[in-house]
């Protein structure tokens, strides 16, 4: 008998049967079921149809007022307030929004509601930035996560696997976004269509939990249903952390059957940058050198990290802003809004002539907060750059790190962050 993946494992243990065979349909019951003010109204809807009476366990259920929140017109108000309503209702009390929330998946795993071996249902394409914390984040729509809602299970088929051997130590400026930046140039859009992707390896260690964060995040970007990491020290100690109960990792069996097995050496990658309109678009930084910007975008739901703000303020620091140029600046939670306060870093961004925005998905999926008009061009840490994504169909968004994204906000253009570091040091 063929050993099981980590996927196979996390899955088996959320069904009756116990078992998940690569490619079979089983009925899966999640820990958590995730929904937003965009994919909430629409399961509210879809749940009064079935003659529901009740969530199957409302304090499971995390309803969360990100996407158009702080609400931009009457429209996203009433998506909020219904959504505020149903969570009233239903006595669902993780109920989040503006001063109080910020975006879904970083918060859910703030609030300490994912961890190792569990399993969160959300009806957004992103939720697989759950596999950071050794667990799997499935996205589906809101239809099926009506069903999710009413009856606390739904069917899926179960993924095979990709296997990710991480090697190395990233070098300078190197961060979570260029390892999966680097992995979607490799395989495309649609390389891990019909599967889970698994990292681990020796170079695991030299990444953070922030950095796994912006590589789950992205999983779905190579056509991923899910993503998982392996469980280490680190992601025990984070558990401990969030207050999430103590569980074991789940590991993979060492006769573990894999679609594809790839092997990414950190310390051979340099940072990327994703052309539009794809984020299988990555190039070397240099490549794209003198690319005029006109917006610079720091946040989202895996970029907008205590992680990604200190890089921000390594660079901008003493520096500022070009001139012709915006830069927006989204803390991801409303706990980390209040971290970067108190370490100082939001008046550092502040006085170096940027915009700090409340936690929100805003701008990242061209909602409001920051869209480009016709014929600009932004760089962003968010997660997609297909045309019209951040705004106008005659813009184009450019996706990096933070660190590249804030020396283009220096320059006025796309350069190496290592430039604008030397620059700094000449004018110690």
């Amino acid at each position: 008998m063929t050993g099981r993946t980590i996927t196979q494992k996390i899955i088996a243990a959320h069904t009756a049967e116990g078992s998940a065979p690569a490619g079979g349909i089983v009925t899966l019951r999640p820990d958590v079921v995730l929904l937003n003010d965009v994919s909430g109204p629409l399961a509210f809807e879809q749940f009064a149809a079935m003659g529901a009476i009740r969530p199957f366990d409302p304090s499971r259920v995390v309803l969360v007022a990100d996407h158009f929140a702080p609400a931009p017109d009457i429209t996203a108000a009433g998506a909020i307030a219904m959504t505020r309503d149903f969570a009233r209702r239903h006595g669902i009390s993780h109920f989040y929004e503006p001063g109080r929330g910020g975006i879904e998946h970083t918060l859910l795993a703030e609030l300490g509601m994912v961890g190792h071996g569990s399993i969160v249902f959300g009806a957004d394409s992103h939720t697989c930035t759950a596999g950071a914390f050794n667990a799997l984040g499935i996205g589906f729509g809101s239809t099926d996560l009506a069903g999710a809602l009413a009856l606390g299970q739904l069917w899926m088929r179960v993924p095979e696997s990709i296997r990710v051997e991480l090697t190395g130590t990233p070098g300078a400026y190197v961060t979570g976004k260029d390892v999966i930046l680097e992995l979607i140039r490799r395989i495309g859009s649609d390389g891990a269509a019909d599967a889970s992707l698994e990292f681990g390896g020796p170079g695991l260690v030299a990444l953070p939990m922030d950095a796994r964060m912006a590589i789950a995040n992205m999983a779905v970007e190579a056509g991923a249903d899910t993503c998982v990491f392996e469980g280490d020290a680190q992601s025990v100690e984070d558990m401990a952390r969030r207050g999430v109960p103590e569980a074991p990792a789940v590991t993979a069996d060492a006769d573990a059957a894999y679609r594809q097995r790839i092997v990414i050496d950190l310390g051979a990658l340099s940072p990327l940058v994703a052309k539009p309109p794809s984020p299988a678009s990555g190039v070397p930084v240099e490549a794209l050198r003198g690319q005029k910007v006109d917006q610079v975008y720091v946040g989202n739901c895996s970029n907008g990290t205590m992680t990604d703000l200190r890089q921000v303020v390594e660079l901008l620091r003493g520096r500022r802003v070009a001139p012709g140029v915006r830069m927006v600046v989204v803390p991801a939670t409303q706990k980390i809004w209040r971290q970067a306060l108190a370490e100082g870093l939001l008046d550092a961004i502040a006085e170096a002539g940027a915009a700090i925005s409340p936690p929100t998905c805003g701008a990242c999926f061209g909602g409001h907060m920051g869209i480009l008009a016709a014929g600009e061009t932004a760089i962003a840490t968010t997660n997609r750059n297909y045309r019209g994504r951040m705004g106008h169909p005659d813009s184009q968004v450019f996706l990096a790190n933070a660190w590249v994204a804030t020396a283009a906000a220096i320059a006025g253009e796309i350069i190496p962050p290592g430039e604008v570091a030397a620059r700094l040091e000449e004018m110690a």
